[in-house]
Order: structure tokens, then C-alpha cells, then sequence
């Protein structure tokens, strides 16, 4: 049963590899430092850099970024999506200037989080949480409209008021609907990362990738991209877990 699960999705890194190493030794032939960027060279550069502290100070330095701007979103993306799907006039008057900011990219916000908060870890913070907090602020509002207003009615029908009300009756109705943003979010937080991290900081995966170009490390460079991909798969896991345990647990 697991041979079965497994092989397909086996089959399909098997042909992602034929097809990389495919490509390189198509590029070898004009370009003869594109050998640094086969999957073999890759292997070997992250084996060797697993083995040192170095690259693990950056998944660190990474991962709590990630963690700080996916709180940051958590808690400012419930709390208005609360409001939009409770409040038909907060909805029609953000709505559409959440929408605006929503379709700006959170990469153009670069210079200016960099004027505004200086270099170091809180512009990429920013970035981050910009970039998070409208999956979670659109998925709570749909979990709040989608609520069944008799729970609200027995709530009003024992006197709870309006915080009761959201934390026993809101929050846990909503909570499925939270974890999906989560996991959008967790999602594009990932890809805004590495970008992010080329701004002014001095470790992180994104800048150990600009190192490694400088360095002209391109094996280290592709096996970083490798890493990047590894660890964004084991936190998409991660929240698809926690939002499957959710379902089958918390109801």
C-alpha cells in the first residue's frame, strides 16, 4: 500500500531529474559552467553544506522570519476578517482598498520598508507579513459569512456578549477557514522569503543564494534552490496536516 502511494510521486522526481540533467547537458555544450548546475553537483554541494553549522544558522535565521511574519499576519488578518464578514459596512468600506493593496506586489514595497524601517530583519518582516495577511483576512471573512446564524441567535439568546460571542462561538466555527489562509499564506510567505532576504540582511537562505552567485558557487547555488524547495514542501505538509487533523479532531 505505501509502494503504491509512493511511486507515482517517485516516478514524477525521477523525471524532473532525467529532465534537469537533460538540460544541463544540453547547456554544456555552449556553456561549459552549466556542469555546476547538474543534479549530481547539486547533491554532493548540499551534503557537504548539511554538514556545516553555517547553512543551518541560515535555515534558522529563515524559518523565524517566516515564523514572526506569519504571526504578524495571523494577527491582523483574524481580526479584520472578523469585522469584514460581521459587518456589511466595514466590508463595503475596505473592501475594496483591501483588494487595492492586496493586487500591489509585496516586493514593490522594497525601497520604501527599506527607508521607512532601515536594513536588517524588519523590512523583510514587513514584506513578509504584507504578503500574508490577505489569504488569512479573506479566508476568515469567508469562514464568518459561511457561519450558521442560528449559533449566533442561541448565543444573543443567552445574553454573551460581543467577545464571548467571537471566542467561543466565531472563532471556533472559523477555525478550518483560519488554517486554510494559513496554509495559503505559508505558501506565498515562502516565495516573498528568498527575495526578501536579499534586502539588507547578512544570513538567510535569500542571502546565502546572492553569496553563493558572488562566489561563482553555482553547485552551492543550485543546491541551495534544491534546500529552499525541500523545506517549503515540509511546511506546506506541516499546515495541511494541522488543517486535516483540525477537521477530522476539532469539530
Amino acid at each position: 500500500m505505501l509502494l503504491k502511494r509512493l511511486g507515482l510521486p517517485l516516478l514524477g522526481f525521477a523525471v524532473a531529474l532525467v529532465l534537469w540533467q537533460a538540460g544541463v547537458t544540453a547547456l554544456e555544450k555552449d556553456t561549459p559552467i552549466a556542469a555546476a548546475f547538474a543534479p549530481q553537483q547539486a547533491a554532493l554541494a548540499l551534503a557537504q553544506m548539511l554538514q556545516g553549522p553555517e547553512i543551518w544558522h541560515d535555515i534558522g535565521l529563515s524559518l523565524r522570519r517566516v515564523g514572526y511574519g506569519l504571526l504578524a499576519a495571523v494577527l491582523i488578518g483574524v481580526p479584520l476578517g472578523v469585522l469584514v464578514g460581521s459587518s456589511k459596512r466595514f466590508a463595503a468600506a475596505a473592501m475594496p482598498l483591501f483588494q487595492l493593496l492586496r493586487m500591489v506586489s509585496p516586493l514593490s514595497w522594497m525601497p520604501l520598508a527599506v527607508m521607512t524601517l532601515g536594513v536588517g530583519d524588519a523590512p523583510v518582516y514587513f514584506l513578509l507579513a504584507f504578503a500574508a495577511v490577505w489569504p488569512i483576512l479573506l479566508n476568515t471573512a469567508s469562514g464568518v459569512a459561511r457561519l450558521d446564524p442560528n449559533w449566533l441567535l442561541l448565543a444573543r439568546s443567552l445574553s454573551a456578549t460581543r467577545s464571548e460571542t467571537v471566542f467561543k462561538v466565531v472563532l471556533p466555527g472559523i477555525t478550518a477557514d483560519i488554517l486554510t489562509g494559513v496554509r495559503l499564506a505559508i505558501g506565498i510567505i515562502w516565495i516573498v522569503l528568498v527575495p526578501a532576504e536579499m534586502l539588507g540582511v547578512s544570513a538567510g537562505l535569500g542571502y546565502f543564494i546572492l553569496d553563493a552567485r558572488d562566489r561563482l558557487a553555482y553547485n552551492e547555488l543550485m543546491a541551495a534552490i534544491v534546500l529552499i524547495g525541500i523545506l517549503g514542501f515540509a511546511l506546506d505538509w506541516l499546515a495541511r496536516a494541522a488543517h486535516a487533523r483540525w477537521l477530522h479532531t476539532g469539530r
